[in-house]
């Protein structure tokens, strides 16, 4: 899981592996993100992946959720 903390207090998490890039990448590659663009986005270095808050905010994932085991 991805957690995200808001200016406003909120707290938006989400599964690494909503993202193609993310999804294959260790626990250690994960840590390795950065803040950037005044904290409007997260990037990736080693991974080359970019996030754009405002997009995980509005729930744009690549990938949909796992199917519900029934």
């Amino acid at each position: 899981m991805i957690y995200v903390e808001l200016t406003d207090g909120r707290v938006i998490g989400f599964p690494a592996d909503r993202f193609r890039i993310l999804h294959g990448a260790s626990d250690e590659a994960l840590k390795q993100v950065q803040v950037e663009v005044s904290g409007h986005a997260l990037r990736w270095e080693a991974l080359d992946e970019d996030l754009t808050v405002a997009g995980i905010v509005a729930g744009r994932f690549q990938l949909p959720l796992p199917d519900a085991a029934t």
